[in-house]
């Protein structure tokens, strides 16, 4: 079965599970765990901070950061095809109080104007505007990237207005992978950070945020208000240390077989994509409506091989990773050609 659901599928390779096997361990409410301690070190150094913290979830890691900068009845700027507001299972609201105000990007990228335009004055009867989140990629976006000279735009914009910026850096490597600005200076701008080790890069599980010290010892106390402190959890860290030192160079093999796969769908005239808004690891894709409904046509892929993701009537995203090969995008896109084109 090729399995292009997410890059979330991705197995521990022999190499990362021996490294968890061997991995040093202690009590990491603590503070005790040697490799737990060696992971946040890491992660801040690449990303340029001063401390991280490692936490089991991309969802935790993005809601720890909104309850940081929040307060209850607040209000948070984000897409409005954001992972925060579509994924994250209401949590911004059910944990932290606050309310989401939804600004429609393209393709995930927001506009400085329209995010001018959506903070609130100053007024006993608005919410105070006091967070802007961002993310790098975008996933709804199709795996699209922020470009820098935006992102500092937008940036500018939150600080005139005093808002605090959170980055939701889930799949920030890819970016990095895609363009070559580093890690460290798409994080610079931003008071958190947060990226995966679960996704592209490999890891069973895991995510970090980085921060300044002072931020990342608040985020500490809210991990264990949240439940996520964590103990021997060294086991895991070492997975993420191995993919941070291993697999980062090979996501852009990942990028090559996205754009290969949306060649392949393109050939299929039933199927609207294009080839070259295809950015990283995600393409997500529209089939001509038919006598088939959404979730046939999914049942039908699965059948012949292949397993995908519906986001949409009609629409779809399949994500490549370390789990599918040059070999099995090939065959991915035969299916895809067989099933559409009927």
């Amino acid at each position: 079965m090729i399995d292009l659901r997410s890059d979330t599928v991705t197995k521990p390779t022999p190499a990362m599970r021996e490294a968890m096997a061997n991995a040093e361990v202690g009590d990491d409410v603590y503070g005790e765990d040697p490799t737990v301690n060696r992971l946040e070190s890491m992660a801040a150094e690449l990303l340029g901070k001063q401390a991280a913290l490692f936490v089991p979830t991309g969802v935790m890691a993005n809601q720890l950061s909104i309850r940081l900068h929040t307060k209850p009845g607040d209000e948070v700027i984000v897409e409005s095809t954001a992972h925060i507001i579509r994924y994250e299972g209401g949590s911004a609201s059910s944990l932290s109080g606050v309310q989401l105000c939804c600004v429609p990007g393209i393709r995930g990228i927001l506009e400085p104007d329209r995010v001018a335009t959506a903070i609130r004055p100053r007024d006993v009867h608005n919410p105070p505007t006091t967070l802007l989140c961002l993310e790098q990629t975008h996933n709804s976006g199709g795996g699209s990237v922020y470009p820098l000279a935006t992102m500092h735009r937008l940036v500018g914009l939150a600080r005139e207005n005093g808002l605090a910026l959170h980055l939701d850096g889930a799949r920030l490597f890819n970016a990095v992978a895609a363009t070559g600005v580093s890690a460290a200076e798409y994080a610079q701008p931003f008071d958190t950070v947060s990226f995966c080790l679960s996704k592209g890069l490999g890891a069973p599980l895991g995510s970090m945020i980085v921060a300044d010290r002072e931020r990342v010892t608040q985020l500490r106390r809210l991990r264990k208000i949240f439940g996520g402190g964590m103990r021997q959890v060294g086991i895991v860290a070492a997975a993420g240390i191995y993919a941070l030192e291993h697999h980062i160079p090979r996501l852009k093999d990942d990028h090559v077989n996205a754009k290969r796969l949306a060649e392949l769908l393109q050939t299929i005239p039933s199927v609207s994509v294009d080839s070259k808004q295809v950015e990283t690891n995600i393409i997500i894709f529209t089939v001509r409506p038919s006598i088939k409904s959404t979730d046939e046509l999914v049942a039908e892929c699965k059948q012949a091989g292949v397993l995908l993701n519906a986001v949409g009537d009609y629409a779809f995203r399949v994500v490549t990773h370390f789990d599918v090969s040059a070999q099995d995008i090939e065959e991915a896109g035969r299916i895809f050609h067989k099933v559409f084109s009927n």
